[in-house]
């Protein structure tokens, strides 16, 4: 059997769905992000909050129902990080994925910079009597607000 899925990278392995958001533990970090219509959702971990690109870019290997997920041996506590989602770009269906641009995690636990509004971080030309329905601008990683991944936050305990 042939698989269309691309080969998992020997840095990420498969992770866990829950919880949301970044949670280390003694040996790395799992990641795993929520969306119902992607297509594939990528990790983009950074050593500057902002003016620099992605100093790696690994895709989440797995999905567990609309859970995109991913385990990162060797990261940790301050680890700055953001994410693309690759999917349909469609307005009249309420889809606006667009890859270019870089995502705050809305689980994050701590954000490391502001966004620069000067720079190309909108979805579509915010200015007034422009056209909403098309991609607007070019790559937003330098600019966006970096996730950053914090200690003590594993999620709840079993047992």
């Amino acid at each position: 059997m042939v698989s269309d899925a691309p080969p998992v990278s020997p840095r990420i392995w498969p992770g866990r769905s829950y919880p949301l958001g970044a949670s280390p533990d003694s040996a790395g970090v799992n990641f795993a992000v929520f969306s119902q219509h992607a297509e594939r959702v990528e990790l983009c971990l950074f050593d500057e909050a902002l003016g620099a690109p992605a100093v790696e870019t690994l895709e989440l290997p797995e999905r567990t129902g609309h859970v995109f997920h991913g385990y990162v041996p060797g990261l940790g506590a301050g680890q700055l990080y953001g994410i693309r989602v690759h999917g349909p770009f469609d307005p009249r269906q309420g889809h606006r994925f667009d890859p270019r641009k870089l995502l705050l995690d809305p689980y994050a636990r701590a954000v490391a910079s502001d966004v620069d509004a000067s720079a190309p971080v909108f979805g579509a030309d915010p200015r007034p009597g422009r056209d909403d329905a098309a991609p607007g601008g070019g790559d937003s990683a330098a600019a966006a607000p970096k996730g950053v991944v914090t200690a003590g936050c594993a999620g709840p305990k079993s047992g």
